[in-house]
């Protein structure tokens, strides 16, 4: 599992900083801190990035909003953006919006608001409709990525470190290599968001990432995955298991 990667561009040390701990005591992952447009430039392109906060002046220059109006001429590179000021100018803020944020606070910055602003806007980003919410935890799924939120934080977690899904009703427990994540989603919605190349449905309450798949017993139903998982695969199935490539 891997924490939500930010970069933070904030020309006032203070302020980063206090940004940066607020960021780090809910475990996201400051990546990197830029306070000038051409480190900002530099350390985005360089770094792997999830979203970044932005402050709109640099140096006293709207140099914040030049960057983000960058890095949008770009589609396959861009990342979430939220941007972060104190300027109240109705102009600078007209500006800015054309550059289509995910948020826009108001400094002195709240730790909650900020937290809140990043959720909203990965969700955003990564398309609202494949959100799912339950009282515990939210799960953002992207190409190849879940976001699933636990506690005060978002986790990036590889769809490649999917071992398997035990699906329970609207619950799915959903194994990595690393922990164990619970969220509110049905078996169908989950099959319809999974490469259905890699993952196969074995059970009336089993997904398998056929990748994870080290041994198949088949006189007795059985799979073994990595990490020593089993998993069992119903008659229903058998065809399924049975119609992967076996050299003999």
């Amino acid at each position: 599992m891997d924490k939500i990667n930010i970069l933070i561009i904030e020309d006032t040390p203070e302020e980063a900083t206090a940004l940066q701990e607020v960021l780090e005591e809910n475990n996201y992952n400051v990546v990197g801190i830029a306070n000038t447009y051409q480190e900002a430039l530099s350390l985005f392109y360089k770094l792997p990035i999830d979203i970044v906060i932005i402050d709109v002046f640099l140096d006293g220059n709207p140099d914040g909003i030049t960057f983000a109006e960058t890095i949008s001429t770009i589609p396959d590179t861009l990342k979430p953006f939220v941007f972060l000021t104190s300027s109240i100018d109705r102009q600078i803020f007209e500006r800015a919006k054309l550059t289509k944020p995910y948020s826009f606070l108001l400094k002195p910055f709240n730790g909650l608001e900020t937290l809140y602003a990043i959720e909203m806007a990965l969700e955003k980003f990564y398309d609202q409709s494949n959100v799912f919410i339950n009282d515990h935890q939210d799960t953002i799924i992207s190409e190849c990525y879940l976001f699933i939120k636990k506690k005060n934080a978002l986790n990036k977690v590889k769809i490649s470190d999917i071992i398997y899904i035990d699906v329970e009703d609207r619950y799915c427990n959903i194994i990595t290599k690393q922990e164990k994540f619970v969220i509110q989603i049905s078996l169908g919605k989950i099959k319809e968001l999974l490469c259905s190349k890699t993952f196969v449905q074995t059970h009336r309450k089993y997904i398998v990432n056929t990748n994870t798949i080290e041994k198949i017993i088949l006189e007795d139903n059985l799979l073994i995955l990595e990490g020593n998982h089993q998993v069992t695969f119903s008659g229903k199935y058998k065809e399924t298991i049975k119609s992967f490539t076996i050299l003999k």
